[in-house]
């Protein structure tokens, strides 16, 4: 019965759901039980184990293609801007399926429950974004799956399919990280168009995803704490492991800061000099 399914089974029966709207709201419903039973008084529920696919479940479109091959478009143009929300929408929906599959796969690392409190939301929050993106995808008379996506973006997931903390650094530390740099000029796009539902949209996203790093971070530091080990070298060593290429200004470092990522741990990663004072 499903009021039986651990976290980790919720977990993954989100990650075996291919529709985007389907798996957003099973993503809801899961973290909605979760934090039902996390209040005092409830019956808890376990956070067990899972047996995760080595792929999400995803809909028959859009077409995935390498990133070489997805075609560019202008943002400032109409097309142009439906096409980098189309683009947005994909990286949230990868985002859910990231976030509740650090809890499907991991389950066997004994972690603190504030841990899978954290992931929850994060994937609750995901789905959210995913839906605001595609009503504006809609409002704008297009849809989620009307142009081809990069087929690239489970690379991470795959890479680090055996080692948490390596997860940890690649996906909220650097990924999510880069989306704290770009998503302020996404926002000047949309808003100098007028489209303010898009604006709104990715206000929210940029004010969430900040969050979602400081969860990476806080999780890693937790992690090299448990080894004695220094998180600073940690993370080069992982980034240089499993992120393909060097990271690349320029970096929003306030709200990097605000995430828990000072300038020392990322500029040594990139081919540039950091500014003085960095």
């Amino acid at each position: 019965m499903i009021a039986h399914l651990t976290l980790a089974e919720r977990a993954e029966e989100v990650l075996r759901t291919a529709g985007g709207r389907e798996k957003t709201a099973l993503s809801h419903a899961h973290a909605a039980a979760w934090f039902t039973s996390r209040v005092e008084g409830a019956e808890p529920m376990q956070t067990g184990t899972a047996n995760p696919p080595p792929h999400p479940a995803r809909p028959v479109e859009p077409e995935l293609l390498s990133p070489r091959e997805v075609p560019k478009r202008k943002p400032g143009s109409p097309a142009g801007r439906i096409a980098l929300l189309h683009a947005v929408a994909h990286i949230e929906l990868n985002a859910v399926d990231l976030h509740w599959d650090i809890i499907a796969r991991f389950g066997h690392v004994q972690m603190p429950m504030g841990f899978y409190d954290d992931w929850v939301k994060a994937a609750d929050e995901e789905s959210k974004h995913f839906n605001l993106v595609c009503d504006c995808l809609e409002e704008l008379g297009s849809h989620y799956g009307a142009l081809p996506a990069h087929a690239g973006m489970w690379r991470a997931a795959e890479d680090t399919a055996g080692d948490l903390i390596g997860r940890l650094a690649v996906v909220p530390m650097v990924l999510e990280a880069r989306g704290l740099d770009v998503t302020p000029g996404m926002i000047g796009i949309f808003r100098k168009a007028g489209v303010d539902h898009a604006v709104a949209a990715l206000e929210t996203i940029y004010a969430e995803e900040v969050g979602h790093v400081a969860y990476g971070s806080k999780w890693f530091h937790f992690l090299c704490g448990r080894e004695n080990a220094d998180p600073k070298e940690v993370f080069h060593a992982l980034v240089r492991r499993y992120f393909h290429g060097a990271l690349k200004p320029p970096f929003n470092e306030e709200k990097r800061a605000e995430a828990g990522l000072p300038p020392d741990f990322y500029w040594p990663l990139t081919e540039q000099t950091p500014p003085r004072g960095a």
